[in-house]
């Protein structure tokens, strides 16, 4: 059955503990994080001293709290006050927890004594626990930042969990950068009663997600872990980095959290089997989270590679070939016969469809809806836009500017190249099938007119070719997997 984390990711209101007026104090920031990021729910902040902090008077106790005004808790408070606390709570109707605490099973014997009587108060009292030892819960869609450190993100259909805080805000981070929002985010610490499969069920059920991206140290149930992700992937992709994969990782991982790291060898296997997308680090689980969160499932393998110069074409096509997914497609006759219309006879007449040059104001987009109507194209990757709106650049900050001409022919190349990119982002939308934009301006100029067209629409722009295709064969892999599963 699956566990009910609506109370923690939805609350009405939320109580802190631990509050006082030192800014570097846990309870001090889960308060300034929560009132700063557009929470409207009710906020208590319970401290030990009467006080006003951050405009909210801190109440000494739980008596002034009126009942059923908050559903979660948050607590900032030292393992040995937080037993009370979670009685208390219960009687004022709180139904979630997160304990931001430490000092429990992470730091051995006597603190998983102590993690163990937390746990079992919680069961008697019918609480969500999360934690001990985490760093918070984020959820966008209520507006709640509800972590110890930094950052908030944009709204978006990413839901994180993370037995390493750190790793929950690199994700946040990403998100920043890139604009692909988050639905919900949450630490999971020690994981001690709700478990990272327990987050990844209820992900599956929640309406503001379409897709999960976890970080996972070690499994103590690896079992009912793989029996319950492989239904969960069925309806939800997941991407997953798995840190302990080598004797100083797991030395590592024990120190950190407490956890036993699975074997290496195993765990790949199992995820495989599940459906589980592995990533080999943070940095690209984002990317293909982003991707799953923005791009339509491919029907299958055959990808077509549009450029507008040669060499971009040929990696592309090296990367495909060396996929273990992807096909680069055999150009079908009718689509080359449509393509000698729209191009000069220069045109590679293969895949990669090098458009050498030829290409005039409306080519591109009128190649883009051809390639994408095609029933024997899957996915399209479209590699050299960027360039006009990079001359524009260079143009637009030189001396000569804006005389000789020079604003109207900027304008132009601007013009053309934010018309490029709605054309890739309309076609993947209208025909249903994924449209990957890559180009290293993504990093290097992220203001350029291509650029900033994708962005602001919600979807990425690659910054090379080879990793557009490692994002798209991900897709790829699981869709296949899905649709012999289903």
């Amino acid at each position: 059955m699956t566990m009910n984390l609506e109370y923690l990711f939805e609350p009405r209101g939320v109580i802190v503990t631990g509050v006082s007026s030192h800014p570097g104090k846990f309870g001090f920031v889960a308060l300034h994080n929560i009132l700063s990021c557009g929470y409207k729910g009710r906020v208590f902040a319970f401290g030990r001293e009467e006080a006003t902090v951050l405009e909210q008077k801190v109440i000494t106790s739980f008596d002034s709290i009126p009942a059923n005004e908050a559903d979660l808790m948050i607590l900032c408070t030292p393992v040995g006050a937080n037993e009370e606390l979670l009685r208390k709570a219960s009687e004022k109707g709180v139904k979630a927890v997160f304990c931001a605490a430490g000092g429990y099973s992470e730091i051995g014997d006597e603190g998983l004594k102590a993690e163990k009587r937390l746990v079992t108060l919680a069961a008697e009292l019918d609480l969500v626990l999360v934690g001990p030892n985490g760093q918070g819960v984020v959820s966008p869609p209520a507006g709640l930042c509800a972590q110890i450190v930094a950052p908030y993100a944009p709204k978006g259909r990413i839901a994180v969990v993370s037995q390493s805080g750190n790793f929950v805000s690199s994700f946040l981070n990403y998100a920043n950068q890139t604009g692909i929002g988050i639905s919900r985010s949450v630490s999971a610490g020690n994981a001690a009663a709700t478990e990272i499969i327990d987050f990844l069920e209820w992900f599956s059920i929640d309406p503001a997600t379409d897709v999960a991206l976890c970080y996972i140290e070690g499994l103590e149930k690896g079992r009912d872990f793989f029996e319950r992700i492989k239904e969960i992937t069925k309806k939800l992709p997941i991407v997953l980095v798995k840190g302990g994969i080598t004797v100083g990782g797991q030395r590592a991982a024990a120190s950190h959290t407490g956890s036993l790291a699975s074997d290496s060898k195993i765990f790949e296997g199992m995820t495989r089997q599940a459906g589980v997308t592995r990533a080999p680090d943070i940095e690209s689980a984002f990317e293909i989270a982003a991707t799953f969160a923005t791009q339509p499932l491919p029907n299958g393998s055959r990808t077509l590679v549009l450029t507008t110069a040669g060499g971009w074409g040929v990696v592309a096509a090296d990367a495909i070939s060396q996929s273990s997914e992807l096909v680069l497609a055999p150009l079908p006759n009718d689509l080359k016969e449509t393509i000698n219309k729209l191009l000069p006879p220069r045109w590679s007449r293969n895949n990669p469809v090098d458009l050498a040059g030829g290409e005039t104001r409306d080519t591109i987009p009128e190649l883009l809806s051809v390639a994408s109507k095609h029933p024997e194209i899957d996915s399209i990757i479209q590699l050299g836009l960027g360039i006009q709106g990079n001359t524009a650049n260079l143009v637009r900050t030189g001396k000569f500017y804006p005389e000789h001409g020079l604003e109207r022919i900027v304008n132009f190349h601007e013009r053309q190249e934010k018309r490029y990119a709605e054309a890739s982002i309309e076609v993947s939308l209208t025909s249903g099938k994924p449209v990957l934009v890559a180009s290293e301006l993504a990093a290097t100029q992220p203001n350029n007119p291509m650029v900033k067209t994708i962005r602001d629409s919600g979807r990425l722009c690659y910054i090379s070719a080879n990793r557009a295709v490692s994002a798209l064969n991900h897709l790829v892999r699981y869709s296949g997997w899905r649709n012999q599963s289903n």
